[in-house]
């Protein structure tokens, strides 16, 4: 088993949820009886293990997400990177419980050189949803 399927595990996703079949799976364009049978162990395509993260883990709301966005975020990391690294720690700290401020000064996250995102200190082995941390 992949580690990728062992986090992504669809049908404890949408139990700690609290939803049924039908709400969990028609959200990202899937039919009931399709997800029953990914929960039953059938492989789920990339994009639909994609969506699942985005929708069930990640709880982004498709509908708000523009191209336009994504745009902007490249031309962000590519043009004014520590400007970036900045916004993500602001952002961060917001989601934890912090101020949320911007330090616009020197920054201290390591970066990969790649324009990949730094690898995180601490793996993350299961699925965190909101309100479970």
């Amino acid at each position: 088993m992949k580690i990728l399927d062992r986090v992504l595990n669809p049908r404890e996703i949408r139990r700690r949820l609290g939803m049924n079949q039908e709400q969990f799976w028609t959200q990202i364009g899937v039919t009931q009886s399709g997800g029953s049978r990914y929960e039953s162990g059938r492989e789920m395509p990339r994009p639909v293990k994609e969506l699942l993260r985005l929708v069930h883990v990640e709880q982004i709301d498709l509908s708000q997400v523009k191209r336009i966005d994504f745009e902007i975020i490249s031309y962000l990391k590519e043009s004014h990177p520590d400007l970036y690294r900045s916004l993500r720690r602001a952002v961060r700290g917001r989601q934890r419980g912090g101020t949320g401020q911007v330090d616009l000064g020197a920054d201290t996250d390591t970066d990969t050189g790649t324009g990949e995102e730094p690898v995180e200190a601490e793996a993350d082995t299961g699925v965190s949803l909101p309100g479970t941390r």
